[in-house]
């Protein structure tokens, strides 16, 4: 029986490391635990002391961002729309003025046409004089 006593010693062996390992591996399963829900209360008071405050920031400079973006983009167009109209009344001004000065010019040009045509005509009346003279 010697035989029966070393395989009930190599079973109580067994059985004991058996036991060993389960405890290590509960053991090793509350650690697990423990340092996971340590880390997720971390984690919570980190982005509740951090990252919550930050995002508020964040999220305040977007929204003042998107003011500004809007603010600029009004302006933008308003100062467009200031460009186009004095584009506008410059190139309505141009042609008053190009239509003023045709009705006041035309005036002047039409004497002028007419010294010029009575200049010719004296020019040519002397010079035939002086041809029939000759």
């Amino acid at each position: 029986m010697d035989g029966l006593a070393t395989t009930n010693l190599l079973l109580g062996t067994m059985a004991a490391v058996s036991l060993l390992e389960a405890c290590v591996v509960i053991g090793m399963g509350v650690v697990a635990w423990k340092e996971y829900h340590r880390i997720r209360t971390l984690v919570a008071d980190l982005e509740q002391q951090k990252l919550a405050p930050t995002m508020m920031r964040v999220n305040a400079i977007l929204d003042d961002l998107r003011g500004v973006t809007t603010t600029v983009r009004e302006e933008t167009e308003r100062v467009d729309q200031a460009i186009r109209d004095t584009m506008h009344r410059v190139d309505d001004t141009a042609v008053l003025v190009r239509r003023t000065m045709r009705v006041k010019t035309i005036g002047v040009v039409a004497v002028l046409r007419g010294v010029r045509a009575a200049a010719e005509h004296l020019l040519r009346s002397r010079h035939q004089e002086a041809e029939g003279h000759s």
